[in-house]
């Protein structure tokens, strides 16, 4: 019975459930229309500035159109986003819409608050918004977004902007942004992994950024910069393709925050690979009526040498330059590589091949706000109209990245407006090509002095330089003025043009000396390392204030003489740019010519000889110069201020003029050097590291010096030492390189000198410039 009894009560709550749910299903209403409108009028209200037929596109109704509630949506969506407004809102009155507006208010004044690393003036330039034009609240928060990205760019990547507005009257705002600018995140460690061949320390001379050291608060390049990192890996790139590593490869780069936030370690994964050097380099025409012969004459890479991607380019334009010589279009210079990795060499075939017929339709420049448009073309060998030469197009860019005028140069090939046409795109962006200077400067010479100095690279846009210079010390003073159109008649020859003032009092010497000048002159190009230039010389020289204890012939010289001459100068450079990138000579040899009216006559000869190069593993540099000089008088004998005389940057360890020949014929005239006819001096020096941390920028060197001063023209009746004496000095250095400037400590020991020598055991210079 009591089975029977739940069957029948669960049969009872079974059915009282379905009664419910049919119930439901028979009560429940039927689904409502969808709401619909449609509208025969508009109105709107709120706006002030915005036209209501602007309004109405914005909402794109027309008048009797149907509508659902979703279409209506869309046209305030539409609306709202036109960003004109503050706020929006539709109200539909049966069957007008009213559009109900709040427009954003006119910027009264722009401020910028919390910021003391970067000045208003700087900041105010990377942002968009202006007053008295409408706030934006997006456009705010680029602006925002800009100065942050200037704080990056400083290293202060914690810095937050905020932007804020305060209301005024009128519908108008002042917009603020409130600045934090935090702390400057440095780079406190520079790593390598991977490599073998070259060190840490070598490594991190190649890059641009640097350690964090003693002068973190002034050194501007140990601040962490991501893009400067991005350069790095190409500056570290080209150190190693250079030096025939091929496969040389940046695996990865990690960039750590450090726990507190203040600084990033660096850590470059590198793989080396191994260093390849040219094997045999041949030149093959394809072209029937092309020898390769001419061609081939033009390599100046050999079998043996280290192999580098710069010296193929730069053989491949030389063929470039004899084809265009040689009257042949549209030819190819294609180099093939053959890999032999038993011997570590690359076989190299130039290919002299028939190229595409494509002509350069015209060149646009953009971006080119100062700098005028003839300054970049110009860096173009090829004109519009002319055959396109892909190769040059790049090195044309390479030349306007070299002119130092831009922070960014990209130069791109688009199709023009038939198929055997190109558009050459260069887009630019200025950056500041201008210095003011001022700065002291010290020197056992000349003593303590002030300076100051301006130069422009891009003077009025048109990339000529101009600069000038005074420096006052103790017992001189100078001025100097330099204007140089890179240029002339649109050719490749410099024109410079150099005035100058320079006074002493007795710096080094019992009397004083006046030195006033101008000098015009022009160089060019005579080969890919080679360069001549011309000058014209016109001065007013003289000594005045000679002691009467002093020698005779001193006492003869004083006086102004005017001095007109004309001359050359032959440069010679492979350091940097030669086959070898550790090793390099210069070579300078230049004769003046005076007589041309003035009232000297004579023919100065003088020559400089320089070779370095580097060694275990490009950790010590070893240099030897050696130069002299020889003066011919034609009529009359020489003068004091036409005589050489060597400084203490010549020959350490000595004065400057503090050697050479010497009045004898009593006590009291040994004091000054007489200068002479000829001179010569060689300097042996060497620079490497002593153990401290390379961002310090401090390392040492040893150097041996050995030369003299010797001969006059008139000794008759005085007892004068002009012969040939050798003068030697021996001596270490420590080199410290400072934001404030280069600072030199020589400290030397004679080895052979005369008894009338000035001699300095101890030589120290700086500069500083703010």
């Amino acid at each position: 019975m009591t089975v029977i009894a739940g069957i029948s009560s669960g049969i009872r709550r079974l059915g009282a459930i379905l009664l419910v749910a049919v119930s439901v299903l028979i009560l429940q209403p039927a689904d409502a229309e969808a709401q619909t409108y449609r509208f025969t009028s508009f109105a709107v209200e709120g706006n002030d500035r915005v036209d209501p037929a602007t309004i109405l596109a914005f909402l794109g109704i027309e008048s009797g159109q149907t509508l659902t509630a979703a279409e209506l949506n869309d046209a305030y969506q539409r609306l709202q986003n036109s960003g004109l407004f503050e706020s929006v809102d539709l109200d539909p009155r049966g069957n007008r819409l009213v559009a109900i507006v709040q427009e954003y208010p006119t910027i009264n004044r722009i401020n910028i608050e919390g910021n003391r690393r970067i000045d208003d003036e700087l900041l105010l330039t990377v942002i968009r918004s202006q007053p008295r034009r409408v706030y934006s609240p997006s456009l705010a928060e680029q602006d925002a977004a800009s100065i942050t990205e200037a704080y990056q760019v400083q290293g202060r990547l914690t810095a937050t902007v905020t932007p804020v507005i305060i209301r005024r009257s009128e519908n108008r705002v002042d917009l603020v942004f409130e600045v934090t600018e935090g702390r400057v995140v440095e780079t406190e460690r520079i790593a390598f992994v991977g490599n073998r061949e070259f060190s840490d320390r070598r490594l991190r001379r190649v890059l641009e950024s640097t350690q964090a050291g003693i002068f973190r608060q002034l050194i501007g390049s140990d601040t962490f910069v991501a893009d400067r990192v991005a350069f790095d890996q190409q500056l570290l790139t080209d150190f190693y393709r250079d030096r025939g590593y091929i496969d040389f490869t940046i695996q990865s780069v990690t960039s750590e925050l450090a726990r507190e936030r203040n600084a990033y370690f660096i850590t470059f994964n590198i793989r080396e690979g191994q260093s390849f050097s040219f094997g045999e380099i041949t030149t093959v025409s394809e072209l029937p009526d092309v020898d390769a012969e001419p061609f081939n004459e033009t390599i100046r890479s050999r079998e043996g040498v280290t192999y580098s991607p710069r010296l193929v380019d730069n053989t491949i334009t030389r063929m470039e330059n004899l084809a265009s010589q040689m009257g042949l279009r549209f030819i190819r210079i294609e180099p093939r590589v053959t890999r032999n990795d038993a011997d570590l060499t690359l076989d190299i075939e130039f290919v002299i091949s028939r190229g595409d017929r494509v002509f350069v339709e015209r060149i646009d420049i953009e971006g080119n706000a100062t700098t005028l448009d003839r300054v970049i073309r110009r860096q173009f060998r090829s004109a519009e109209g002319d055959p396109l030469d892909p190769r040059e197009i790049r090195q044309g860019a390479e030349r306007i990245r070299a002119l130092g005028f831009f922070a960014d140069a990209s130069v791109e090939a688009r199709p023009g407006s038939a198929p055997d046409q190109v558009i050459v795109d260069v887009d630019v962006v200025e950056q500041p090509t201008g210095s003011l200077g001022f700065g002291v400067n010290y020197s056992t010479d000349a003593g303590v002095g002030l300076a100051l100095s301006f130069s422009e690279r891009n003077f009025l846009g048109r990339g000529q330089a101009v600069s000038f210079s005074l420096d006052t010390a103790r017992e001189s003073r100078s001025f100097s003025f330099s204007f140089t159109e890179p240029a002339f008649m649109g050719r490749d020859v410099a024109l410079t043009l150099d005035a100058y003032h320079t006074t002493t009092d007795g710096q080094n010497a019992s009397y004083d000396t006046q030195n006033t000048g101008f000098r015009p002159s022009f160089s060019f190009p005579l080969s890919e390392f080679s360069r001549l230039g011309l000058f014209y010389r016109i001065s007013q020289d003289g000594i005045s204030n000679v002691p009467p204890a002093s020698s005779i012939i001193l006492q003869n010289d004083a006086g102004d003489l005017i001095t007109s001459a004309v001359g050359y100068n032959y440069f010679f450079s492979t350091i940097g740019t030669g086959l070898n990138p550790n090793a390099g000579v210069s070579l300078r040899f230049g004769q003046e010519f005076a007589g041309l009216g003035g009232d000297v006559e004579y023919v100065r000869t003088t020559a400089t000889a320089t070779a370095e190069t580097t060694i275990m593993r490009e950790e010590v540099s070893l240099r030897a110069t050696v130069e002299g000089g020889a003066l011919n008088m034609l009529n009359g004998d020489s003068r004091r201020a036409d005589r050489f005389a060597l400084s203490t940057r010549q020959l350490r360890g000595f004065e400057s003029n503090g050697i050479g020949p010497r009045d004898l014929t009593d006590a009291g005239t040994q004091v000054d050097g007489l200068g002479g006819n000829f001179y010569v001096a060689a300097r042996f020096e060497t620079a490497f590291p002593i153990g401290l941390p390379e961002e310090y920028g401090v390392t040492g060197g040893l150097f041996y010096d050995i030369g003299s001063v010797w001969g006059l023209d008139n000794t008759a009746g005085l007892i004068i030492d002009d012969d040939l004496h050798w003068r030697q000095s021996v001596g270490f250095s420590i080199f410290w390189d400072t934001q404030i400037g280069p600072l030199r400590f020589n400290f030397s020991h004679v080895l052979d000198q005369e008894v009338y020598d000035r001699t300095r055991s101890f030589d120290f210079t700086v500069e500083a410039r703010f």
